[in-house]
């Protein structure tokens, strides 16, 4: 066979192998088959039995199927990897995210994933005599596979602790330390009597959200929007709080502080925009970018605010 049916072959393996495993159908393309080979470091010419489990990120995946086997995936589909193919193939059990360490933000540059040892060691039996019996040996695991997975990930999230008598957790990481640090530690100071109406896990979509409050107030949340990290309400001034933790993307700048004020545009409520930091070294990267009209918090120095122009110290214009 010449290269290209060799590439297919061992394709349309990997996709077998994921509808054996009962994938949904979304998840037996040809990105998630090639996810996999990739996870495996195989190559069109290696057999199954030399299937490994290197660890790897998102963008190193997308760049070994283009080495590997010819396919070119766009930059701006690296979400589509992310949440319809490693999403659901952490969710079976069959991969880790960041063994080497766990408590790694999901931000950061250096995420990455990798094969489940019980999952390498079904998949090194492929097109052998003990394919039929390691398949049936990790079906039978593999519920509990699951499970311990998911009680180690919930183990790595961090706890926070609403005014409202409310206990939120979000996913463990440098992003959600900010996170909590702006609930706690920025609420309590500068939005007295205040209320958390959302905050955005770096894990999921929402974190937190009070739907009755939103609707309370007459704000029709924008799913498709980008919001903020967190939302507090201070309902003696009637003013929201749109705060950004920045801990690798950018501030409140002139773009960011257009889109918030679109996304809450018919909101009958002050709008205040804070950028905040954990430390003032971060803050100064982005110093130059950040919004006039804005106000910006430093979680090392929670007892300040910096805040860029304007008529007021501290309020909406």
């Amino acid at each position: 066979m010449n290269n290209e049916q060799l590439r297919q072959q061992k394709c349309q393996e990997a996709q077998k192998i994921l509808s054996l495993l009962d994938f949904p159908l979304a998840q037996e393309n040809e990105r998630s088959a090639l996810t996999l080979l990739a996870l495996l470091d195989l190559n069109p010419i290696q057999a199954w039995h030399e299937a490994s489990a290197p660890l790897i990120g998102i963008t190193p995946i997308m760049d070994w199927c283009r080495l590997h086997y010819a396919k070119i995936y766009a930059p701006n589909t690296r979400e589509t990897f992310r949440r319809q193919t490693m999403h659901q193939f952490i969710e079976a059990g069959i991969v880790v995210a960041n063994p080497d360490q766990p408590h790694r933000a999901i931000n950061s540059p250096k995420w990455c994933y990798q094969i489940a040892p019980e999952a390498l060691s079904l998949f090194q039996t492929f097109n052998s005599e003990q394919w039929v019996y390691q398949l049936a040996h990790f079906q039978k695991i593999r519920q509990s596979l699951q499970k311990n997975y998911a009680q180690l990930r919930e183990m790595q999230r961090i706890p926070v602790t609403l005014s409202q008598n409310l206990n939120i957790d979000l996913s463990a990481g440098e992003h959600s330390q900010l996170i909590k640090a702006i609930i706690e530690d920025f609420g309590s100071r500068y939005v007295p009597n205040g209320k958390l109406l959302y905050v955005g896990d770096t894990g999921q979509k929402w974190g937190y959200v009070d739907q009755a409050e939103f609707e309370r107030l007459g704000i029709e949340l924008d799913l498709h929007g980008k919001m903020p990290d967190v939302i507090l309400y201070a309902p003696d001034q009637n003013w929201l709080f749109l705060v950004e933790a920045v801990t690798r993307h950018g501030p409140v700048d002139g773009k960011r502080y257009h889109e918030l004020n679109q996304l809450f545009q018919r909101a009958n409520l002050g709008l205040i925009f804070v950028t905040a930091f954990a430390t003032r070294r971060e803050m100064a990267r982005f110093v130059a970018d950040i919004s006039w009209e804005s106000e910006v918090w430093i979680a090392e120095a929670p007892d300040h605010l910096i805040h860029f122009n304007g008529s007021r110290f501290l309020g909406p214009y």
